[in-house]
């Protein structure tokens, strides 16, 4: 009992005293007030860890749904941001796939079990233990919680951190890290691809990359908006068609027609109308988080033997075959590059839709 409580207040210990440095980022203290410049601490690199400097932030809806406390509160403060792109400045002793001066990137994911059956699998998002997160979660090595990418630097284990390419334009690659792989993974599981027919709703930025990477696989891409104006923007970004989804005529065209459509929509909405889309053991797939459950009618899965399912971001070596499929085909994010200084305009236009597509902050704006 001595000996075990001795480890216990050894371990304790060392997480109190691992040594730290301060950083600049920037984060809220209360839920659904404004972000503001803050100082925050990160751990010096151990003997596994990597340390960069962040050169590109995207800002991602579920950012703004946990600053506003919509999947509850947080522990203060919160420092958002997990599609980070930036460049190695360190390494610790024992690091293997990196050096400094390399291009890496960082995503959801930042610490797994690394046991489990799911983390054995490649698929860390499921871990049976907790994912770690990149901001917002338990933070087992240094306690408290982990910070973010709206900040200076971040380290991380080398084990989830990914190999960026050099894409000619770095910072539209940074919404890869979560809108490009919370796609690209439900459209490889459900096998998009030649003579598939499926269907994206919503044009935001997660529907955006999906209409790239669905028709960069071979699939037939048709999209369904609410807004009007979307409708010629659907085809500029690559799909085959484009329906207004309050238009009942041009969506009765569609009924028992498609294999696969992925619901990128964050707000309540009804999907029984897209369930009739589908082909018989069709599947509509939910990777937007609205805050609201939504309702399913039997009828609309029994007959048919349709699905409604859902998708959560994906794992690390799925996440650097996406990086590497997207570098390949030359996709990146429709992006309006900001000053972190601009973040509170930037949620609030983001809350009203107005972004084409994907905001991404250029964090040199942030002076050290």
């Amino acid at each position: 009992m001595l000996i075990k409580q001795f480890r216990n207040n050894f371990i304790n210990t060392k997480l109190t005293y691992m040594q730290t440095k301060e950083v600049k980022a920037y984060g809220a203290t209360e839920v659904d007030m404004p972000l503001k410049e803050m100082t925050i601490s990160r751990r010096t690199i151990q003997s596994h860890d990597v340390e960069m400097e962040i050169l590109f932030c995207g800002i991602c809806h579920s950012d703004l749904h946990q600053v506003k406390g919509d999947f509850g509160g947080f522990p203060s403060p919160i420092v958002p941001g997990h599609e980070i792109i930036g460049r190695i400045t360190a390494v610790g002793t024992h690091v293997k796939n990196y050096k400094p001066g390399d291009l890496a990137g960082i995503g959801c994911i930042v610490d797994s079990c690394d046991r489990c059956e799911y983390c054995k699998e490649g698929i860390e998002q499921f871990c049976d233990e907790g994912t770690t997160y990149s901001f917002n979660s338990p933070d087992k090595i240094s306690g408290g919680h982990t910070f973010g990418g709206f900040s200076k630097s971040y380290v991380c284990n080398e084990r989830y951190v990914l190999k960026v390419p050099s894409f000619d334009n770095l910072a539209a690659a940074a919404p890869l890290l979560c809108a490009g792989i919370t796609v690209y993974s439900p459209l490889k599981h459900w096998g998009a691809g030649p003579g598939k027919k499926v269907g994206i709703l919503g044009i935001g930025g997660l529907g955006h990359m999906a209409i790239k990477i669905a028709k960069a696989m071979g699939a037939e891409v048709i999209v369904f908006t609410t807004s009007p104006e979307k409708v010629a923007d659907a085809k500029r970004l690559g799909a085959d068609e484009a329906a207004l989804s309050t238009n009942l005529e041009e969506m009765a065209k569609y009924n028992r027609k498609l294999h696969f459509i992925i619901d990128t929509v964050s707000a309540k909405h009804d999907v029984n109308t897209y369930l009739n889309l589908l082909r018989h053991d069709g599947s509509v797939v939910l990777v937007g988080l609205p805050p609201e459950p939504l309702e399913i009618g039997a009828f609309n899965v029994v007959m048919g033997r349709r699905s409604f399912a859902g998708s959560n971001i994906g794992g690390i070596a799925e996440t650097q075959e996406m990086l590497d499929f997207c570098f390949k085909h030359n996709i990146t994010a429709d992006s309006e590059i900001i000053a972190i200084q601009d973040i509170n305009t930037a949620f609030e236009r983001l809350e009203k839709g107005d972004v084409k597509y994907r905001f991404v902050i250029d964090m040199n704006s942030l002076k050290s």
